[in-house]
């Protein structure tokens, strides 16, 4: 008798559990050449570099607009990309475009990629900046 009691109770907490559960990330880490290859064959991509305005001058990538993570008008500066294209982010190693990425997220866009490992990782693959 115990087991017919145990049983709904148990289904019920799976049931709540998995409905608790959001796995739509539309946020994906790419490695550099799958993040290349990705946005060049994208001709609605949007690539935004999140470091300082510093670090951008020293070098980044091709065609990438400047958009600080740390600088507090941020989420402003975001409301200027199209939320219905991709955003690919990238910062020095990783940890600034993960935090822009989710920002992004938060705010409704539907696609960003994240490059793992930041332009350290993109320039230790021998791919290609601009100063």
């Amino acid at each position: 008798m115990k087991n017919y009691i145990l049983l709904p109770i148990f289904s019920l907490l799976i049931l709540v559990v998995s409905c608790g559960q959001n796995n739509s990330s539309r946020v994906e880490v790419m490695d550099p050449h799958h993040f290349l290859e990705t946005m060049e064959s994208d001709e609605q991509s949007q690539l935004v570099d999140v470091r300082t305005t510093e670090e951008f001058g020293v070098s980044h990538l091709k065609d990438a607009q400047n958009i600080c993570v740390t600088d507090a008008d941020f989420q402003e500066k975001i409301k200027d990309l199209d939320k219905t294209k991709p955003v690919y982010v990238y910062c020095r190693s990783g940890g600034r475009s993960a935090r822009a990425a989710k920002i992004l997220e938060e705010n409704g866009f539907t696609k960003v990629y994240d490059l793992q490992g930041g332009i350290t990782s993109w320039d230790e693959q021998g791919l290609e900046t601009e100063q």
